[in-house]
């Protein structure tokens, strides 16, 4: 191998993982012009002794590049990716599965009756039986009972609205645009990993201000 040699390599902030055990090309990227250096590299475990159980757990670029050093310690590595970055561990038990369907089944039915309640809450605040009651009197000259084309209209609305609004109606497709929620899903997971780094950093530097 040339003394010259540049290992690139590309780190995602989040990655999925079944087993505790990972290699290299696993979790990276990697580009050299040295295919047996880049087909080795990738073969390199990456030190995961910690992880026992499903979860999330927080890993810097320089554990992998301590890795790669030991066994080419003259190797020049150029990090294009993360500096930080998150394992997550995923349980493939069947007992988990039925609890993740429990679970998604309570999130289901919590939206559900909590955006019913926000919705009633919000008519109820804007007035709008009574808007909807001056309207058809105002239209058809008769009194409204509470249940005329203006609410039935009103609650298909307010329906095909979220289902149009989350959902798009569409097939999925390459480089088709995200939903909302799928955004949003993305921003909290986003959030969720950007917190566990700077745990890990603060209770890190602690550790290291404690030992000093």
């Amino acid at each position: 191998m040339n003394a010259s040699e540049t290992l690139y390599l590309k780190i995602d902030k989040n990655i999925r993982i079944q087993k505790e055990k990972v290699t290299l090309g696993e979790i990276a990227q990697f580009f050299c012009a040295e295919k047996a250096v880049v087909n080795k590299v990738k073969t390199l475990r990456l030190p995961t002794e910690h992880i026992q159980k499903p979860g999330r757990y927080v890993y810097s670029v320089l554990d992998v590049i301590e890795v790669i050093q030991a066994e080419y310690p003259k190797l020049e590595i150029n990090n294009l990716g993360e500096t930080d970055f998150v394992l997550t561990l995923e349980n493939s038990s069947g007992g988990a599965d039925i609890w993740n369907w429990i679970k998604t089944a309570l999130l289901c039915l919590l939206s559900f009756f909590g955006a019913a309640i926000s919705i009633m809450a919000f008519n109820t605040d804007v007035g709008l039986t009574e808007l909807f009651g001056r309207l058809y009197e105002m239209f058809t000259g008769r009194t409204s009972n509470g249940f005329t084309v203006l609410e039935i209209s009103y609650s298909i609305g307010v329906g095909l609205g979220i289902l149009i609004f989350f959902h798009h109606f569409a097939r999925e497709k390459d480089g088709a645009e995200p939903t909302p929620l799928q955004v949003q899903m993305r921003v909290y997971e986003e959030d969720v990993d950007k917190t566990m780094i700077e745990t890990s950093q603060r209770i890190e530097k602690e550790k290291m201000a404690a030992d000093g």
